[in-house]
């Protein structure tokens, strides 16, 4: 099997920044990264997240955007790759999604 330099860097950055927002931050609620998508030239990272309960979404990812810079710092103390890519935090929707698709289709 064969793996990309982006993918292997895509899962680190998953298994490190999980460990760094579970003692960094605290949200009052359920965080979980479901993915980060990292482009071909390692510039920028793309971190799906997953916030229960969804009336907590805003402050989460207002306060992941106002701690950025400090988690990109840890970040790279933890795995010290060059270049480092920038991270943006973006929610995914998918379980969302899935669960509205689920609920349509029962009620048929």
């Amino acid at each position: 099997m064969k793996f990309f330099r982006s993918e292997r860097v895509s899962k680190l950055i998953r298994e490190q920044l999980a460990i760094i927002i579970l003692r960094e931050v605290e949200f009052g609620a359920l965080v979980t990264i479901t993915e980060v998508e990292v482009d071909k030239k390692l510039e920028h990272a793309k971190v799906l997240l997953s916030v229960l309960p969804a009336s907590k979404e805003k402050s989460v990812f207002t306060s992941l955007n106002k701690d950025a810079g400090h988690l990109q710092h840890l970040l790279f103390k933890k795995i010290n790759i060059k270049p480092m890519p920038r991270i943006a935090f973006a929610l995914d929707r998918g379980l969302a999604n899935a669960a509205k698709v689920e609920k349509a289709l029962l009620d048929e």
